[in-house]
């Protein structure tokens, strides 16, 4: 519809990012609602093919090829960087490590120290990336603590930007990501492989 649609990035339910195009018909049209419709037809295919995964996902996700499937762009002995399939900003990472365990000090202090190491380089690739304003580092342990897999403990790396958080946050709970998964996927793999060769 001429001058009144428009797309837009976000969220149902705080679980899927999606683009949609927003359609709003001329009042003059013959009998034309006023209701705004959200067309997104490319839901249904992840609607029916939604399914429960087994197991751990942070276990499962490593005896996949790296690729924009299981979204690891690096491995370590002990732990890996995975993107945030849902994630609060782009470039959103997460540090896991090998061993399945829900609490830091379950994990072997070569491991930890890894995972820190891994956090600090995460920090540099964004940066060379993205160039982000600050950053948001941590933990959620347990799921009352906000842990979406309590089961398996990891670190969140999450760049910031002045203003990234906006009335759509606020008034809709509902993240406005601007760049797609495999995008942010190709980005902050091939800035790993640049800031690796510079190391």
């Amino acid at each position: 519809m001429k001058g009144s649609d428009f797309t837009v990035k976000t969220a149902t339910s705080g679980e899927v990012y999606f683009y949609a195009t927003i359609a709003r018909p001329s009042p003059k049209a013959h009998g034309a609602s006023l209701l705004n419709r959200l067309w997104t037809p490319w839901r249904m295919a992840y609607i029916e093919g939604t399914q429960h995964e087994e197991g751990c996902v942070f276990c499962n996700r490593p005896s996949q090829p790296d690729g924009p499937e299981n979204l690891i762009v690096r491995r370590g002995q002990y732990a890996f960087v995975i993107l945030n399939r849902f994630p609060y900003t782009s470039g959103h990472l997460m540090i896991v490590p090998f061993a399945h365990q829900p609490s830091l000090e379950m994990l072997d202090t070569a491991t930890r120290a890894e995972m820190m190491e891994l956090m600090t380089h995460a920090m540099e690739v964004l940066r060379s990336v993205y160039h982000p304003q600050g950053f948001n580092l941590g933990a959620n342990i347990g799921e009352l603590a906000g842990a979406g897999i309590a089961e398996h403990v990891h670190l969140h790396v999450v760049p910031r930007w002045g203003g990234d958080t906006n009335f759509m946050t606020a008034l809709g709970n509902t993240r406005v990501i601007p760049e797609s998964l495999e995008e942010t996927y190709r980005r902050v793999r091939t800035g790993w492989e640049q800031w690796g060769s510079q190391a």
